[in-house]
This record gives structure tokens, C-alpha cells and sequence, in this order.
């Protein structure tokens, strides 16, 4: 089986109604899609607590990168049929309700069917450095669970598209992800040899 992975912006709230902002990869399956949080993770727990969810398609790289790196506060605006609102830089968006849920000590699966889609503004393409950047926010999201030098050699290999290719915003969200890297190389303990 062929699985497809649409990386994305997840919107959840909690039963107090405030908003959680994460990039994740959400699986098709079927007629719709699964969301598979890491434990423990607020979007599992509102998913959990509220089981709805809003699958924002956007092109703005630096909201990607910003959830990674401590930037979650970008503007929403309320969805049409769930009680979690859109991102506004949405090109699209996808409402979803769960319909099950598959238990999993590491990652539970949210199977959500699609309530209601709409489409805000065109897609006008990508640039490789937009490719880049999703990537390597990729990678900052796995710090903790991948070798040092994998991580420099993707990396190195990375920047080549965001140094030929990136606008403004491409460059804004790489600087924030290799700030992120550094801090986190920082913080490593370091060997006494």
C-alpha cells in the first residue's frame, strides 16, 4: 500500500476553546484523512478533548518553520461547519471531524472524514527553496532522535536550494530553523575527552 503524506498546518482548540497551531503530516486514507500526533502532544489532547481539526494548505513556509520555533501566533479567522477556526494565510482548507480513533502508545491515528472544503486564494507555485525549508523543519522537528551529522549533511544539502531560490519568506523561516539548530547544538552536553 502507497501511502500519502500532505504536509500541513493542523488547527485544534481545546475544550476552552484556544487554538493550537502545528505542522504535521496528516495521512490519506481512504476518503479522508489521518492525523497521527506524537505522545504526549496538545494537538492529541484537544484532539482528544474536541475532535475536530482543520487541515490548512499554505504556501507561507515561515508558518512551518515559526511552529517550530516558537512563533505559533498567526491569525485565524472561524471555519464554516467545525468549531476550529482556519488559518487566514489558508490558500485552502479542509474541515475534519473524527470518526475513529486507533489507540497507539506512541501514535495515536485520528481517521477524519472531510465535513467541508474551500479554497481562498490561488496557488501560484513553488520554488525549490519553499521544498527546502519544509524540510528542514522537518528534520528540527526530529533534534532529538537523529544523529548530529545526518542532520548537517541534509542540511548542507538543503541550503543549496534556499541559497539559488528564496524569497524573503523562505529566507526569514531557514534563519529561524538554523537559530533553532544552534540553540539545540548548544544545549548538548558536550564529551569530557
Amino acid at each position: 500500500m502507497v501511502v500519502m503524506i500532505r504536509e500541513t498546518i493542523v488547527t485544534t482548540v481545546d475544550v476552552e476553546g484556544r487554538v493550537h497551531i502545528a505542522p504535521i503530516g496528516i495521512i490519506a486514507e481512504y476518503d479522508g484523512w489521518t492525523i497521527a500526533p506524537f505522545h504526549p502532544s496538545v494537538t492529541l489532547d484537544n484532539l482528544r478533548a474536541v475532535p475536530f481539526a482543520i487541515a490548512n494548505h499554505t504556501d507561507d513556509v515561515r508558518i512551518f518553520a515559526g511552529c517550530l520555533t516558537g512563533r505559533r501566533d498567526w491569525p485565524t479567522r472561524a471555519a464554516e461547519k467545525v468549531p476550529v477556526p482556519r488559518l487566514e494565510a489558508a490558500l485552502a482548507h479542509v474541515e475534519l471531524a473524527v470518526a475513529r480513533v486507533t489507540s497507539d502508545r506512541e501514535r495515536p491515528r485520528f481517521f477524519c472524514r472531510v465535513v467541508h472544503r474551500a479554497m481562498h486564494a490561488p496557488f501560484e507555485g513553488l520554488n525549490r527553496a519553499k521544498a527546502a525549508v519544509i524540510e528542514a523543519a522537518i528534520l528540527v522537528s526530529r533534534l532529538h532522535l537523529l544523529p548530529r551529522q545526518k542532520i548537517d549533511a541534509e542540511l548542507a544539502y538543503l541550503k543549496i536550494a534556499v541559497d539559488k531560490t528564496a524569497g524573503e519568506a523562505e529566507r526569514q523561516a531557514w534563519d529561524w530553523l538554523m537559530e533553532k539548530i544552534a540553540v539545540d547544538a548548544a544545549r548538548e552536553p558536550r564529551s569530557m575527552s
